[in-house]
């Protein structure tokens, strides 16, 4: 196992440079990538309106269904633009990993494949907010220039 800190030799060491100054926007890269699947998703329950995805929590048992349909929209809506900025990064993070887990637990029973309604698409960005969650922001971030982090 390698030790924190410790660095494994690069297969093109001509690449060192590009890497050294590459790194430290991958965590911008990933927040950005989160924030804006979600500012996407949230966006095109507003532009067409919210009441048409209602029927679809009622049938999964979310009721009342408008309610819960206003709800995802806004999570995903003010989450997607606080994860991309990086405010209250972490808060917003947990509030995605929570929908995530709760779709993921709703499509368990239909298999892997988010082509067959599965869990496919909610796992992988339920697992990639979760580690947003933990690390948070990261130094592009706003939170990087507040005082204290949520």
């Amino acid at each position: 196992m390698a030790e924190p800190g410790h660095r494994p030799k690069l297969l093109l060491p001509a690449l060192e440079g590009f890497y050294s100054f590459a790194v430290p926007f991958s965590w911008l890269v990933i927040r950005v990538a989160v924030g804006w699947n979600l500012i996407v998703h949230g966006w095109g329950k507003i532009a067409r309106g919210v009441a048409p995805a209602a029927p679809a929590f009622s049938q999964l048992g979310f009721e009342p269904g408008l309610f819960w349909a206003w709800l995802s929209t806004v999570v995903e809506f003010s989450s997607g633009i606080c994860i991309l900025i990086g405010l209250f990064t972490r808060f917003f993070a947990a509030v995605v990993a929570i929908e995530m887990l709760v779709i993921f637990v709703v499509y368990w029973k239909t298999g892997f494949s988010w082509l067959n309604r599965g869990y496919e698409y909610v796992l992988m960005w339920g697992l990639v907010s979760f580690a947003i969650a933990l690390r948070g922001g990261g130094p592009y971030s706003v939170d990087s220039r507040l005082p204290k982090e949520l």
